[in-house]
């Protein structure tokens, strides 16, 4: 597990912070006493994580776009980050069907953009692009999917991130060989945790259909899915780049994900919600006739196991067990940013 006093004072920038996965990580960031740059669209939900979780007056948030390079450019020049995570991108699938040009353009020159920003400023001295596990080419066979396996994602979305790690590996080969800054991507699997209120995704979809008490719909509950905690990706990127800032031999490419027994289908993820919520709530398979997705996807993680001695602090189970802890305090109009940093301790293992 990652000693997270070593981000204490240091100056890290993430794009995307104003997202789900961007605010839980803000939050962890400035539970460790880091220096914490946003740059970011607004938040892209209503309700926002971002704004509940109280993260925007303890840290600098700029609200721009990854596209703009100039805007970018004066943000590193201001701010001089030591560390610098990538998470800004249009996530979602189906989302990529309807504005493909939107998405590769934000995925895509976003990460020329980002990069480009990494290879002037010379403060930069530990750099991860966050992609996806959809970034291979998915033949939907039974094992899971290694680093050096062919890249090659197959919608707009999932081809727009395997586009970025080739604009990454570019980068890393023409810009970064002398050493001055490290270069890592990691590929995580779908995540869930408490205030993801995204548009087509399954726990949100579980969430506003147990506040509107009425039946959860499910398009596809044979599909197969590295589910995992929030928390699990975001504490990982923490740890890789940390390593890679103390020592360079170890940038690279990383998959992140569960373990094998925590792949489940979203038929069953969907049922553990409805058990673990109660109150009557039920799912129904409704089959929309929707894009193409994958039907199957798992990755193999032993690369992040065998060289940090990772491993996955929270079976899928406990991770829908935080996930309801949250939504149910969140409905009960609780202290949700507390809840948060409870369970961020909780996972790193911090009393108090």
């Amino acid at each position: 597990m990652v000693d997270l006093t070593f981000f204490k004072g240091k100056r890290v920038l993430v794009t995307g912070h104003t997202g789900f996965k961007g605010t839980w990580m803000c939050r962890t960031l400035i539970l460790a006493g880091a220096d914490v740059t946003g740059y970011s669209l607004e938040p892209p939900t209503d309700p926002s994580l971002f704004q509940m979780a109280g993260v925007e007056e303890k840290m600098n948030s700029v609200i721009g776009d990854i596209r703009d390079l100039d805007k970018l450019s004066q943000v590193f020049g201001e701010t001089k980050p030591e560390i610098v995570i990538h998470l800004a991108a249009q996530p979602i699938v189906r989302d990529s069907y309807k504005e493909p040009v939107y998405t590769y353009e934000t995925n895509v020159m976003g990460t020329v953009n980002i990069c480009e920003c990494v290879r002037k400023q010379e403060s930069v001295k530990s750099f991860l692009n966050v992609t996806t596990d959809k970034v291979y080419e998915n033949k939907e066979w039974e094992w899971g999917y290694r680093e050096n396996e062919p890249l090659d994602g197959y919608d707009p979305y999932s081809n727009s991130k395997s586009c970025s790690e080739l604009v990454t590996h570019s980068y890393k080969n023409s810009f970064f060989t002398d050493g001055r800054v490290a270069v890592s991507t990691a590929r995580a699997g779908n995540v869930i945790g408490g205030g993801d209120f995204a548009n087509d995704r399954i726990i949100p979809d579980c969430v506003r259909a147990a506040k509107e008490k009425r039946d959860i719909i499910i398009r596809n509950p044979f599909s197969t899915r590295p589910y995992q905690h929030v928390l699990e990706p975001v504490i990982a990127y923490l740890m890789i780049v940390k390593e890679q800032y103390e020592n360079p031999d170890y940038q690279g490419y990383y998959n992140v994900g569960p373990d094998e027994t925590d792949c489940v289908t979203t038929g069953d993820l969907a049922e553990m919600f409805v058990e673990r919520w109660g109150d009557g709530l039920k799912w129904i398979n409704e089959y929309d006739g929707g894009p193409h997705e994958a039907n199957f996807l798992k990755l193999d993680c032993s690369k992040l196991k065998t060289t940090f001695g990772w491993k996955p602090r929270w079976t899928v189970a406990e991770a829908l067990d935080k996930t309801v802890e949250w939504t149910k305090a969140y409905f009960a109009d609780e202290d949700v940013a507390e809840v948060m940093d409870r369970q961020i301790r909780e996972f790193v293992g911090c009393q108090g």
